[in-house]
């Protein structure tokens, strides 16, 4: 198991060293290898989490609740690097056609999956701080790597806001040291492992300020309100699978880090402290995004504020704190990694084939895109919690455990605004039902589709000055590339699975993981 745990952070990053010198198709094709076998290593590590973890060489260290989030990681990981070997190959006139941006692209995404795998492997809390900032540094120059305005604006304004909440998770974490020193001694290194078995007789002013300062630092990478405001602009500038990445992957790390954070703030101070600071910033995060979602034109915003919505569901289940909520929270990481990452893959493909995000000039891609169409519509349906996927079961039970823990009015408006939500993303689906012709004739478009005959038709409409009024050309039906198509459709038949019958390792594992957040194991 060992070897495995190692492996997992050194094939993704022999894969980035690799795809600076290998030609493009060679950098593809092995970082879908990478992938692929990232996922295999991270799954091939849940029977040994369930007999109770074990220790890595230095500072590794591995238990059920790192593996839930390292399933997570590799899951979209895998998938992100397949899509993209046919998203680069149908790249056109793109800004990642550029000579030399594609290796910087395939070396930026291995290293980008190397540094959100090492955080939940990470058994010391300033190693955890230094992998989720290089997540930060990476990340960000994967969202400017189109080269566009937009695109540089969004990541400049994500590193101004991520880069400052996580000097306040710093700050948390030297209140961290400073508790752990007071109870452990000066010799005391930051490991999580004494400070956790140290928790109750850590002083509770600093015990209650390091969590604090944790929720609203690495919230502020989580997406949570008010410091979510960077979230939007990054998901819809980036590319479509670093976008897959950002929202199902990049999230559930950083609030990996507040659960360990949870973790040690409910053994030195109780449960009700952390429960009741988790429910304040999930409630309010529910709240903007519920509402938001009712008003959104641009695909990828609207999914960006669903991330919003269902990392508020994930604070909101925890401070519930009941175990059948846990247990909802930790499957809807799993969940959330397939369908969120499904959702923006799937509008990677309606953008380059209608050369547009508007969601109103979507209409007709039941028709135009067979395979991607209906997919994208049952993703949506997944993020709001239809039967039967995965995301369905992880809701229900957590507003079960919101009613078993005596939250009964946080649970009914956790409900309403589950609802809301709902709403939103109906109304985003029924854009993409009616037959019809091609929206990027109607709208401007955000970026052509070279080499799509519809595109092509779609720019020349929009750019002929004076063209008389007539039919709107159609888009031709297919899609880019089956590439684009088979990461999507291994997404729905994982949230099949995770919703109909869950594996009996993974429930196992999903047992253990809640005991490890009770303090119970």
């Amino acid at each position: 198991m060992l070897i495995a745990v190692i492996a997992l952070l050194a094939v993704p990053a022999a894969a980035a060293a690799g795809s600076l010198w290998l030609p493009p198709r060679a950098a593809a094709l092995a970082s879908a290898a990478s992938g692929i076998s990232c996922l295999a290593l991270a799954a091939g590590l849940v029977p040994a989490a369930v007999r109770g973890g074990l220790a890595g060489p230095g500072p590794l260290r591995l238990d059920a609740l790192s593996v839930i989030f390292l399933l997570a990681t590799a899951f979209g990981y895998a998938c992100a690097a397949a899509y993209s070997v046919g998203y680069l190959s149908t790249a056109g006139g793109h800004g990642l056609a550029r000579p030399g941006r594609q290796h910087w692209y395939w070396a930026g995404l291995n290293l980008f999956a190397c540094s959100m795998l090492a955080a939940p492997l990470m058994g010391n809390l300033a190693l955890m701080w230094v992998a989720v900032e290089v997540t930060t540094i990476v990340s960000a120059l994967l969202v400017a790597l189109e080269g566009t305005a937009a695109a540089a604006e969004a990541a400049w304004k994500y590193v101004l806001l991520a880069s400052s909440g996580l000097a306040i998770a710093l700050l948390g974490t030297m209140f961290a040291y400073y508790a752990g020193a007071r109870a452990l001694g000066p010799g005391y290194d930051l490991a999580f492992a004494p400070l956790l078995h140290a928790s109750a007789h850590l002083p509770a002013t600093a015990a209650r300020l390091a969590f604090v300062l944790a929720v609203l630092g690495y919230g502020t990478k989580v997406g949570l309100v008010p410091v979510h405001t960077w979230l939007p602009d990054a998901h819809s500038e980036a590319p479509s699978p670093v976008s897959a990445l950002l929202s199902g992957s990049l999230l559930a790390v950083s609030f990996y880090a507040i659960l360990r954070f949870f973790q040690i703030a409910q053994g030195a101070l109780g449960p009700r402290f952390p429960r009741d600071v988790l429910l304040a910033f999930g409630v309010a995060s529910l709240l903007l995004a519920a509402l938001y979602l009712l008003d959104q034109r641009d695909v990828k915003r609207m999914l960006a504020y669903s991330s919003v919505e269902h990392m508020g569901i994930l604070a909101v289940g925890t401070g519930f704190g009941a175990p059948v909520a846990l247990a909802g929270v930790l499957l809807h990481v799993l969940a959330h990694a397939a369908a969120k990452g499904n959702a923006f893959l799937g509008a990677g493909v309606l953008a380059r084939a209608f050369g547009t995000k508007r969601i109103p000039s979507l209409r007709g891609a039941l028709d135009a895109l067979p395979w991607s169409g209906p997919m994208f519509l049952l993703a949506l349906g997944a993020l709001g919690a239809l039967p039967p996927f995965g995301m369905f079961r992880s809701e229900f039970e957590i507003v079960a455990g919101g009613f078993e823990s005596g939250a009964t009015a946080a649970a009914a408006l956790l409900v309403v605004l589950l609802t809301l939500a709902f709403l939103g993303l109906s109304a985003a689906g029924t854009a993409l039902l009616p037959p019809g012709t091609s929206g990027a004739a109607r709208g401007a478009p955000d970026r052509a589709a070279p080499g799509r005959p519809g595109a092509a038709r779609a720019r020349m409409a929009n750019g002929a000055a004076g063209a008389s009024a007539g039919p709107e050309p159609a888009l031709s039906r297919g899609e880019p590339s089956a590439w684009m198509v088979v990461p999507v459709l291994a997404g729905l038949v994982v949230l099949l699975v995770l919703g109909v019958h869950p594996p009996a390792e993974l429930q196992g594992l999903l047992s253990r993981a809640v005991d490890l957040l009770r303090g119970a194991a």
